[in-house]
């Protein structure tokens, strides 16, 4: 048994295009390098899935997360607001777990969680059931 991860992105209407992992991790550290023209200056939906293989076929989804991306007027990625997106993600998951409460005060920072529901978002269940079968190899969609 083994993990496989996918990634699909999601055009204006809702059409799903696959992209390779290696490729989404070269458009981070280098976006320049890798510009999709057709998502120039647009946010677009990616949905980040884990899928269970048993002797290398999809068995099951295990684990999906729903981030937007944003692209510059060339179709290059802003890496810049897809890691703050995430590191706010993260820091909102964790501050329950290790910020100390304050009682003097009624104020809550909500900064991080603006930030990180701007870079998130939630399929509809159809949407979800399509991803699913596109993420297990049911359905066909375009690569990028």
């Amino acid at each position: 048994m083994g993990l496989s991860n996918r990634l699909f992105l999601l055009d204006q209407s809702d059409v799903l295009h696959r992209l390779a992992a290696a490729t989404f991790e070269e458009m981070l550290h280098n976006p320049a390098s890798h510009p999709i023209p057709s998502f120039a200056g647009a946010r677009v939906r990616m949905a980040h899935v884990l899928v269970e293989c048993l002797q290398r076929q999809p068995r099951r989804l295990v684990w999906s997360a729903f981030s937007i991306l944003t692209f510059d007027g060339k179709g290059a990625l802003d890496a810049t607001a897809f890691e703050q997106h995430q590191y706010a993600r993260a820091e909102s998951a964790l501050a329950p777990l290790v910020a100390e409460p304050d009682t003097s005060t009624i104020v809550v920072d909500a900064a991080r969680r603006f930030i990180a529901k701007g870079g998130q978002w939630e399929p509809s269940k159809a949407l979800a059931a399509t991803l699913e079968q596109a993420a297990l190899g049911r359905i066909k969609c375009p690569r990028l």
